[in-house]
């Protein structure tokens, strides 16, 4: 029997170059409400080999609704910040020493703001940066841990799964990502599955 020849496989598109060209057509949904917001800014910090996100654990703090959680590096907007892109690049420079220049930006993920009143009236724009190599990490007392997430794993359908968590002594089932010993839930899963979903 005579055998076809098979035609060489084609090079994989990086996760970074899909996200490139995506997010350079995406339109994210923004909030117009305004109102008495706090706007806030989150840092999506894509590397490759393996390609993968930055997670950070946050310290213990009491009176932080956030104390001890799994998120990306960002916080609150300073009223010198000259727009959101800049406060997700100080809060990242200064929480991990990881400085993001514009030039890495690839776009930003639809905003998230929780309507509940167990939380500040917080308004979150992730933007997502793509970086060359893995950098070197320096953390501030603001952050316990940082860890490094392949793409593939956060892609994987069982990452993704409902957990109980307690909040404010209340028993919940929230969706959320295993990362070995710890979860990602809340506003940083609604991040993670927003990036997930322009990866698929």
């Amino acid at each position: 029997m005579l055998r076809g020849r098979l035609p060489h496989p084609q090079p994989l598109t990086s996760y970074r170059d899909l996200l490139r060209t995506r997010l350079a057509s995406h339109q994210p949904l923004l909030d117009r409400e305004g109102g008495d917001l706090i706007w806030a800014a989150v840092a999506v910090v894509v590397i490759p080999d393996p390609e993968a996100v930055l997670f950070i654990r946050r310290a213990e703090r009491v009176g932080d609704p956030w104390s001890g959680h799994m998120a990306l590096p960002g916080g609150r907007r300073d009223p010198r910040d000259s727009d959101l892109v800049v406060t997700a690049a100080r809060e990242t420079e200064e929480e991990v020493g990881l400085r993001l220049p514009r030039g890495a930006l690839l776009g930003s993920l639809d905003d998230v703001v929780p309507r509940t009143p167990v939380l500040p009236p917080i308004a979150v724009r992730p933007f997502v940066f793509a970086l060359e190599e893995r950098p070197a990490l320096v953390l501030n007392p603001e952050v316990a841990a940082a860890r490094w997430v392949s793409l593939d794993y956060l892609l994987r359908p069982e990452t993704r799964h409902p957990v109980r968590v307690e909040i404010r002594n209340e028993s919940r089932v929230v969706p959320a990502y295993q990362l070995d010993d710890a979860i990602v839930w809340g506003l940083t899963e609604r991040v993670v599955s927003a990036l997930v979903r322009l990866l698929r």
